[in-house]
């Protein structure tokens, strides 16, 4: 038979949050001993212990709220337009054609057409010193932060301090949502509410379905607006901000154009990362065999987005700079 607790005796229920300090103690210890390994990134056991460190930290802080965000807005490739022809119309059997004219009317002359396009190669960077916008994230986890406080920088809305990105960090918790990241902090449409909130409305997440129509979309949204665009690579867990591009046509003539490579910022300089490899500095031409190997389709581990997994994301602007 059980005795029940005297009033002296400490009642069960206080057991659980001994277990859960004595947790915690062992949480922190464990991050200490482990920091070499994670440093190190030995046998891939660094990515291992950051994913199980996010998932601690994200129990910590409770669930992500499940509220509206911006929506992700997949696009589909649209085939090139051709001429039509306006056809004849065929005469019913017995039927006796109808001249379209009179014989006597005076016919009016038609204008002289205009000039076809020339197609010809773009080089096409925005007015600006990459250096004097770039930022890099001050925490490893900081891509999204710092690549919005460089799309910020570039439209004169933000400096590039270290006060000026931590003030953005700390305030994700207005702009999270379960829908946009299952782990909770930045996601594209994070990003986008934040551009909204410091002055740059308009940023649009976009999902293509290959490599070749989100550059393409990318640059035409650069080319209309004057304004940054933000590609999610590294399957959506990293921040690249677009600057420019180069293309064998000017994609808002050749609906067709195709795009070489990208002008990018990237928050992870000067870092080495295990997998992706070193970073480059602000402003580097990204060529196509680059953007093939960073810019990849949507695939986080954390759960489904259907209205992202396998494709192309983009944070465009759709907003002329005035």
């Amino acid at each position: 038979m059980q005795a029940r607790p005297t009033s002296g005796s400490s009642p069960r229920r206080s057991r659980p949050r001994r277990w859960l300090g004595v947790g915690l103690v062992a949480a922190l210890v464990l991050g200490l001993v482990a920091g070499g390994v994670v440093w190190a990134d030995a046998f891939g056991a660094g990515q291992r212990f950051e994913r199980l460190q996010a998932r601690v930290a994200r129990f910590i802080a409770g669930p992500v709220p499940d509220r509206d965000t911006r929506p992700t807005v997949v696009v589909t490739a649209q085939p090139s337009p051709l001429p039509a022809a306006t056809p004849r119309p065929t005469p019913l059997p017995g039927e006796t054609p109808v001249a379209s004219a009179s014989p006597t009317a005076t016919p009016t002359p038609s204008p002289s057409p205009s000039p076809s396009p020339v197609r010809e190669p773009v080089d096409v960077r925005l007015d600006l010193d990459p250096e004097s916008v770039f930022a890099s994230e001050l925490n490893k986890d900081w891509c999204a932060p710092a690549g919005t406080q460089m799309v910020l920088a570039a439209l004169g809305r933000l400096d590039v301090s270290e006060r000026a990105q931590r003030t953005l960090a700390g305030r994700v918790g207005e702009w999270e949502a379960w829908r946009d990241s299952h782990n909770g902090g930045w996601g594209p449409a994070a990003i986008a509410l934040a551009l909204d909130a410091y002055g740059a409305p308009g940023y649009e997440v976009r999902a293509y379905e290959t490599r070749a129509d989100a550059l393409r979309g990318a640059a035409l949204a650069l080319s209309e607006t004057a304004a940054p665009v933000v590609l999610m690579t590294w399957r959506g867990a990293h921040t690249w901000v677009m600057t420019g591009y180069r293309a064998d046509a000017d994609p808002r003539v050749f609906p067709d154009a195709a795009v070489a490579g990208t002008y990018i910022l990237d928050p992870w300089y000067p870092r080495i990362s295990s997998i992706w490899g070193p970073s480059d500095p602000p402003g580097t031409f990204q060529d196509a065999a680059e953007m093939k190997r960073n810019y990849l389709p949507w695939k986080r581990p954390e759960g489904k987005y259907p209205d992202r997994d396998g494709r192309f994301i983009v944070v465009a602007p759709t907003i002329p700079v005035g």
